[in-house]
């Protein structure tokens, strides 16, 4: 049961992760976790290669360290699909962040709402691996029905939890994404 609990759980952070990425009409240095840069040979994430702070609700600066990098971390941020263009000065790079379009707020949405159900798939699978594992244990007569069955009752009670915790989680971020 412990292993089922925390794989779910892992399933749940990974959704909060994906959500995390997601633009609100707020600045946040969470926006900047998929953006790479091709630096020293590799693809780097962003935040290894600077300081990202946030002076105000709609900028976020990031203060590069090696100022040889400045164009390879201009061009990833224009090709991520953040919809920011970022503007220099020396080493620091500002990027203000526009108002999200109610269009565009809409589509972030269904884009929240897709993670929401990979999330939810992904909790599913769980459940239905931990249940096949635990009727082979029963073919194997190292459990009992009545064993099996409370395990698949327990089992699905997680899942239903976690479930509704995506909901919550759902319900939450749309309502940010949506609020002007």
């Amino acid at each position: 049961m412990d292993d089922v609990q925390k794989k779910m759980d892992n399933a749940l952070v990974h959704f909060e992760k994906e959500l995390n990425t997601l633009r609100t009409s707020r600045a946040s240095p969470n926006m900047l976790d998929n953006v790479t840069v091709d630096a020293y040979g590799s693809k780097t994430p962003l935040n290894q290669l600077g300081n990202i702070s946030i002076p105000d609700p709609n900028t976020i600066t990031i203060q590069i360290w090696d100022s040889s990098l400045v164009k390879q971390i201009e061009n990833a941020i224009t090709e991520s699909n953040l919809g920011i263009n970022p503007q220099t000065d020396g080493q620091m790079i500002r990027l203000p962040i526009p108002k999200l379009s109610e269009e565009r707020r809409k589509e972030l949405t269904k884009v929240a709402s897709e993670y929401a159900e990979n999330s939810k798939i992904s909790i599913r699978n769980i459940r239905r691996d931990s249940i096949e594992f635990n009727k082979k244990e029963k073919k194997e007569l190292n459990l009992s029905e009545d064993d099996l069955k409370k395990t698949i009752n327990d089992i699905q009670k997680i899942t239903d939890e976690k479930i509704s915790q995506i909901e919550k989680i759902l319900e939450q971020k749309k309502i940010d994404i949506l609020k002007v």
